[in-house]
């Protein structure tokens, strides 16, 4: 019989019971496979056995259909035939406490975060900006730091650069680091998110932290997911962001807990190669060294994608749990990724562990975790267990009336908009316009000797810009006082 304190996963090939301690679950894991061998139903099963243990779960849904979970499994067909399989199981078809959020507040609670607890680095990563375009965001943020100017919302930060533009000299001493062409492209790259929807992850009401990590009324932890069905195809860059800043601020915000009985939430990365591809070396060794820290806030992190090779190496070696379904290897290349695999586990000298990588069906896998002293455990062939959710998506009918009765509906769908650099900024410029007065207009000619003076100079500053720009960055990222992955430590 599996033990109370272990997430159970499924039987091994004898039939014996294989289950993960819970005490370890904040040690991070992987779930990696070839497409169609089952990883969203194992995703699903360690979800339900977190949820089942009063563990918050915040996970996203690629497909559409991760959100079965919120309904009553109907065992038929191959998931009766694996729980048949397993005389010892105790399946219970139920359905979990699930609430869905959306980015574009269509399918689910809105989901929103600021200007400013998103952060010069990670909003940067988002828009894909060149040094100077960063240099000249870094420069917004620091006067809005100065001046005591929200940025909520997208309008906010373009109202703050339109600001910077008309009147350079609130950037002081920095004033030589801002071109006017780098604020231009960053405004287009700025409309450019809109044009994705980008917009609406900026906001207020923004997302509380309290309200992904409470507990049902029965006991088990809530399920949250994000749908991310449309947002990972149409702005991925969106999606790794977002994920990349709620991981900041879970380790911002929560306190040391040390190694508790269970973790307090439980994340689940799918596509997780977006959280790596394209960012910059400073972010992702922050990303790493979070990996490595959150973990003592009683948060574990598990990545969702095809190949352990997806991840860096400073990452798989954080993992505590390790379950990897099928792989197929038809070149050389791929036959050499296979046996890199089969070597990250600890061997079973009974068995062929690259053998049987190849072998492996639909709901099969590879399993490696953590013993008692926490030190890595043998490779084990598992058989996961079928979850007690329905495997499948929620239809319309079944989602709309989720929604209606989530504990959450009701605030999150009624955004506001206070106070902020927006409508600040609106009203210095018309105070400023009512008391400059009119003057005659005059047209000035530019002398050739001007002109020319004018063009030196340019070259000039253009070569200090050059020379100057990454070490003055680093100086302004060193002034602004700012969180792990750049969010404000103090919330205005």
């Amino acid at each position: 019989m599996p033990q109370t304190d272990q997430l159970l996963l499924g039987a091994d090939d004898k039939g014996q019971p294989v289950g993960h301690l819970l005490r370890l679950a904040n040690r991070h894991g992987l779930i990696a496979g070839a497409t169609g061998t089952g990883k969203t139903v194992t995703m699903q099963r360690l979800a339900e056995a977190f949820s089942d243990a009063g563990v918050a779960v915040f996970a996203a849904d690629i497909k559409g259909d991760f959100c079965g979970i919120a309904a009553a499994g109907e065992p038929k067909g191959k998931i009766a035939e694996r729980i048949a399989s397993i005389p010892w199981l105790q399946h219970k078809p139920q359905a979990y406490p699930v609430s869905i959020w959306d980015v574009y507040g269509e399918t689910g609670h809105p989901l929103r975060t600021t200007i400013s607890d998103m952060g010069p680095l990670l909003l940067g990563n988002l828009l894909e900006l060149t040094d100077s375009q960063q240099a000249v965001l870094y420069l917004a943020f620091q006067v809005a730091d100065r001046e005591g100017l929200l940025l909520l919302d997208l309008k906010d930060l373009k109202a703050l650069l339109n600001h910077l533009r008309e009147q350079p000299q609130v950037l002081g001493d920095d004033r030589a680091l801002y071109t006017p062409q780098s604020a231009s492209a960053l405004q287009r790259k700025l409309s450019t998110l809109e044009q994705q929807g980008g917009d609406l992850l900026f906001g207020e009401p923004a997302l509380q932290l309290d309200d992904i990590l409470r507990i049902d009324r029965d006991g088990r932890g809530r399920i949250h997911l994000l749908d991310a069905s449309r947002l990972v195809h149409q702005a991925p860059k969106i999606y790794a962001t977002f994920l990349l800043w709620l991981l900041a601020e879970l380790f911002e915000q929560l306190p040391e807990r040390g190694d508790a009985e269970k973790p307090l939430l439980a994340l689940f990365f799918d596509e997780a190669h977006l959280l790596f591809n394209g960012t910059p070396k400073a972010l992702r060794d922050r990303l790493e060294q979070v990996v490595r820290l959150i973990r003592s806030k009683g948060v574990g992190v598990y990545f969702v994608t095809q190949s352990p090779a997806d991840l860096p190496d400073a990452v798989l070696a954080q993992l505590g749990m390790r379950i990897q379904h099928g792989l197929r290897a038809f070149t050389a290349k791929e036959q050499k990724s296979l046996k890199a695999v089969a070597d990250g586990f600890r061997p079973d000298p009974t068995m062929n562990t690259l053998k049987v990588l190849t072998e492996l069906g639909i709901g099969e896998a590879l399993y490696g975790g953590l013993d008692n002293k926490g030190t890595p455990a043998m490779v084990r062939r598992i058989f996961i267990a079928p979850p007690q959710s329905r495997v499948g998506p929620l239809v319309d009918t079944e989602r709309a009336e989720l929604l209606h009765n989530s504990p959450l509906q009701g605030y999150y769908e009624k955004a506001f908009d206070r106070i902020s650099a927006y409508e600040v900024l609106a009203e210095r410029a018309q105070q400023h316009a009512d008391t400059t007065p009119i003057k005659p207009t005059a047209s000035v000619k530019k002398t050739t000797a001007s002109a020319g003076v004018t063009e030196v100079l340019g070259d000039l500053a253009g070569q200090v810009y050059k020379s100057t720009l990454r070490q003055a960055v680093n100086q302004i990222s060193r002034q602004i006082v700012r969180g792990i992955l750049g969010s404000l430590t103090g919330k205005r």
